[in-house]
């Protein structure tokens, strides 16, 4: 299990004094052996601290801590850990603060399939008990699940998709939450909707 395109990027965070960390639907699909084309990375170098050592990166979304670098023939997704505010208009935090350890950043994450870090070492670090629910094949929301949906309805739709995409089932207090709250998903920007269908599709 290991990443040649991360086992390179890691070597130029490490040389400039930081920490690089594989997450989300990366690491998921690693760990279940699954064939993945996005690369998501975690740092805790700010994106400003990035521009000194990066080349060739596309800093269009510094301003949420993101960026996009190239490495080898492939495109990375590098985000600052970060903690985010109260959700304000169901998609986007109030604000955004910047951290420096996972253990910080993970609660703002969906469901703990996605929670899951790989440090530079291939060490797996698992706040939410993500690992156990890859091995029963369970979707779960980190954190209550009717909060976490008001927030951003559209983990509905992500939600379904895992559970159509990775053959999982969503746990019960999350699926009771998702059909309760299931008319938020009519406040989404439609757009985004219609992504999220073709993602499912796609997979």
């Amino acid at each position: 299990m290991r990443d040649p395109y991360f086992d390179e990027l890691k070597k130029t965070y490490l040389a400039a004094g930081h920490r690089l960390y594989i997450v989300g639907g990366t690491s998921r699909d690693m760990l279940l052996a699954r064939p993945y084309d996005d690369l998501d990375f975690v740092s805790d170098a700010t994106v400003d601290e990035s521009r000194l050592f990066l080349k060739d990166a596309d800093f269009t979304f510094a301003k949420y801590g993101s960026l996009r670098v190239k490495v080898k023939d492939k495109r990375a997704d590098v985000t600052t850990l970060r903690e985010e505010g109260e959700y304000l208009d169901f998609r986007h935090p109030s604000h955004i603060k910047f951290v420096r350890s996972p253990e910080e950043d993970y609660s703002r994450r969906d469901f703990t399939i996605n929670a899951i870090y790989i440090d530079e070492d291939y060490k797996i670090i698992d706040y939410v008990h993500g690992l156990d629910d890859l091995h029963k094949g369970l979707i779960r929301f980190i954190g209550d699940p009717y909060i976490r949906i008001k927030e951003d309805p559209l983990r509905i739709l992500r939600a379904y998709r895992f559970e159509k995409v990775l053959g999982f089932k969503i746990e019960e207090k999350s699926l009771k939450a998702m059909e309760e709250l299931s008319y938020l998903v009519d406040k989404l920007n439609k757009e985004k909707v219609a992504e999220e269908k073709r993602k499912a599709e796609r997979k």
